[in-house]
């Protein structure tokens, strides 16, 4: 069980705007439907409703009704400060996956905290966790007490480079599945099953065992995320995750890449010996 159960006591009610919003505000940078991730009781919501501007809310607390949609623009404001790297992961990925292709996503973290750890709630009496938080992503906005990052996705930003990686040389949109700080995934363009998805690391090596442990952790942490979330939508009965490493194994694209492949009840007519088969005569035993 989790030891930060408090994290939603950290919400404020507050009587006006969030800073962070009135800074994205002025600036013109809301577009399109808009989802305000982690919104609290609902104050920038209700004040940007007001206004005209198309935008709900979710918190899985206040209001947990999950959004069915994608939207042109999130704003998530404090929402990481409070949470465990684990959870921050969470987050990220959530917000890719509900954010459009091409639009923006603004993530806000406090610039004041002076210790992480637990404390305990001065109005609450309960102990709730808060860290400080460095995004690997472009800043906007910043001052002694806030700053806000501004993320597309990885897959849009990169279209048509290949010197990012081999899976960018062509300007094709990549639909894209999840990412985390330091690696993405989308789905496949030549898929085995419905739902097969590659999942990368963003710095180019071609093996996966060239990469740190860190990279490692965080790529499986995000096929974790990805399997999670296609058993929800495909309803897969099996899934075979795999790497090719090596020429000799069958690795065309010479940047690492972890692939999962949901299976189905009768996709083939003997799944015995399942990865084996990459090697036919090898699969029976």
């Amino acid at each position: 069980m989790s030891e930060n159960l408090n994290s939603h006591h950290t919400a404020k009610e507050r009587e006006k705007m969030s800073f962070p919003t009135r800074i994205l505000l002025e600036r013109k940078l809301f577009h399109g439907k808009i989802l305000d991730f982690g919104c609290g009781f609902g104050k920038d919501v209700e004040e940007l409703n007001a206004k005209g501007i198309d935008i709900i809310g979710f918190d899985p607390y206040y209001q947990p009704d999950y959004p069915k949609k994608k939207f042109n623009t999130i704003i998530c404001h404090y929402v990481l400060n409070v949470l465990k790297k684990q959870e921050q992961a969470k987050v990220l990925f959530e917000v890719s996956r509900l954010l459009k292709f091409g639009g923006k996503a603004y993530f806000s973290v406090r610039r004041d905290i002076k210790k992480q750890g637990f404390r305990t709630h001065f109005i609450h009496k309960v102990k709730t966790y808060q860290t400080n938080v460095v995004l690997p992503f472009k800043s906007v906005y910043k001052n002694e007490n806030v700053e806000i990052y501004e993320y597309q996705h990885y897959c849009f930003l990169n279209q048509n480079k290949a010197d990012v990686s081999p899976f960018f040389e062509r300007l094709e949109p990549k639909e894209q599945v999840g990412e985390l700080a330091s690696c993405f995934a989308f789905k496949d363009k030549y898929p085995v099953s419905k739902g097969h998805s590659l999942v990368i690391p963003k710095r180019v090596v071609s093996s996966y065992f060239d990469l740190t442990f860190k990279e490692q952790s965080a790529c499986w942490f995000l096929v974790n995320l990805v399997k999670a979330e296609l058993q929800k939508t495909h309803q897969a009965d099996g899934f075979n995750i795999g790497i090719n490493s090596g020429i000799a194994a069958g690795q065309t694209v010479m940047h690492c890449h972890i692939h999962i492949i949901p299976r189905y009840q009768g996709d083939i007519k003997n799944p015995r010996g399942g990865i084996r088969g990459i090697i036919p005569k090898k699969k029976d035993y």
